[in-house]
């Protein structure tokens, strides 16, 4: 772990890569309803299209971690970022838009290889005393992935196509690739002791992983469901389509503020670890409650505000308590698996919401994740507490 502060330059690249996955994610994955509808595909085809990206991170990301501990975290870095470049620009030259689902895979791939790589160098390259700040940079950059995603993504389609997303997308990497081979150094593997399979299951059924990977998994699930719900609440409402793509990219911008600024405050000692997770989770609980008793604009403009500073709070915060509790030679394992807690969270967060909408309401939906969400905050608060004494 580094006892210097590192040049922040040396961090631009790893936030780059960060904006890479999540502008490359969500730029396709809001045009696949129209590109569906274009090549008469099924809603199932269109749901395997949406997931196969995530499916190939949840499966991967663990192995690239470990990789990035076995090898050094920054050959990873740069192999995933080179390979998202090339699984793009197959895409453009191939020619054919039936590709699109292996296209996404394969990205999909890459991005399980240099975002573990990326989350365990934002680690080592900042001192402990910083990790708070340098993962809310990195959140905020992921961020604003989010957000200039679908606005970018559908201007490209409608000037150029699917070549002209895919082709932008594999500049992009490739951009930020040769960003990091002059920026990054070249930090060597960590001496390790030797881990059985038993050492890994009682490290990563420890508190110290579970839980920050609760706390993160609980923030994507709520990012993700007040992306997802938020604008079918508003037009329950009567509210239209400009509205409620305004209050998604509030709660997206929200989100991506306030990470640099939690940051900073979790390092200067003005927020606890504990108090920080589970104000977040409390935060995000409180948005998704909003939404069922004070209807209108003003319901969904709260939640929205809420939702974000809450994920906002509690993900740089729970990455930074991730990294300071786990030992430097395994943190690309670490981060690679607590990613996989997050990917979890970002799907199984909808599709609870969704249940209980299609077996209730919608109302009862979110009122159900906001349970999960607060009883995630009161765990942590009393673990947590309990660990200290």
């Amino acid at each position: 772990m580094s006892t210097e502060p590192a040049p922040r330059s040396r961090l631009f690249p790893l936030y780059g890569a960060g904006f890479v996955t999540a502008f490359g994610a969500h730029s396709i994955a809001a045009s696949l309803g129209g590109y569906a509808e274009a090549e008469h595909a099924s809603l199932l085809t269109l749901g395997l299209l949406l997931a196969i990206y995530d499916g190939a991170e949840v499966l991967l990301k663990p192995v690239f971690g470990s990789l990035a501990d076995r090898i050094g975290p920054r050959p990873v870095l740069l192999g995933g970022l080179v390979a998202f470049t090339l699984a793009s620009a197959a895409f453009v030259f191939a020619g054919n838009p039936g590709l699109v689902g292996v296209a996404r895979f394969g990205q999909g791939a890459a991005a399980a290889a240099f975002s573990p790589a990326a989350g365990a160098l934002v680690a080592r390259l900042s001192p402990q005393g910083r990790h708070g700040r340098a993962f809310g940079g990195y959140g905020a950059w992921k961020g604003l992935g989010y957000t200039l995603g679908p606005v970018l993504g559908g201007v490209l389609i409608t000037l150029g196509g699917y070549p002209l997303l895919f082709g932008t997308l594999a500049v992009l990497a490739l951009a930020v690739a040769a960003w990091a081979t002059a920026a990054v150094p070249a930090l060597p593997p960590l001496p390790r002791t030797r881990q059985t399979v038993l050492d890994l299951a009682r490290r990563l059924t420890s508190g110290d992983f579970l839980r920050p990977t609760a706390t993160l998994a609980g923030a994507t699930a709520a990012l993700a469901v007040g992306v997802g719900f938020l604008p079918v609440a508003g037009a329950a409402h009567g509210l239209g389509p400009l509205i409620t793509g305004a209050v998604v990219s509030l709660l997206a911008a929200t989100a991506a503020l306030v990470q640099p600024w939690a940051g900073r405050a979790r390092d200067a000692g003005r927020i606890r670890d504990r108090t920080g997770m589970a104000a977040g989770l409390g935060l995000a609980a409180a948005g998704m409650a909003v939404t069922t008793v004070l209807p209108g604009v003003a319901g969904i403009v709260v939640a929205a505000l809420a939702i974000g500073a809450g994920t906002g709070l509690a993900t740089p915060i729970g990455f930074a308590h991730l990294a300071a509790t786990t030992p430097a030679e395994r943190l690309g394992q670490t981060m690679g698996a607590a990613e996989v807690g997050r990917e979890l969270g970002d799907a199984g967060g909808p599709l609870l919401v969704g249940a209980l909408a299609a077996a209730a309401t919608l109302d009862l939906g979110l009122a159900g994740l906001a349970a999960i969400l607060a009883a995630l905050g009161v765990l942590t608060t009393i673990t947590l507490t309990r660990a200290s004494r």
